[in-house]
């Protein structure tokens, strides 16, 4: 499997950060930010051709994903 993408290990490493963001400040800004962060990793071009498996690795450290 090839290694995830920067750019799409960065947008879910900021939508990481815009989650618990919204979990103490509860803005409509940060739900949008949100909201544009997960069209980003969700239909990034990365994932066409894989299953849903795939994207566990962008999660779990030394499977193909950034560790944290």
């Amino acid at each position: 499997m090839r290694p995830i993408p920067d750019d799409l290990a960065h947008a879910q490493e900021e939508w990481h950060a815009t989650y618990r963001q919204l979990a103490v400040h509860p803005r409509t800004a940060l739900r949008r930010r949100l909201i544009r962060l997960s069209s980003q990793v969700l239909f990034h071009p990365y994932w066409q051709g894989r299953g849903t498996a795939a994207r566990s690795a962008l999660s779990v450290p030394g499977r193909g994903g950034r560790s944290r």
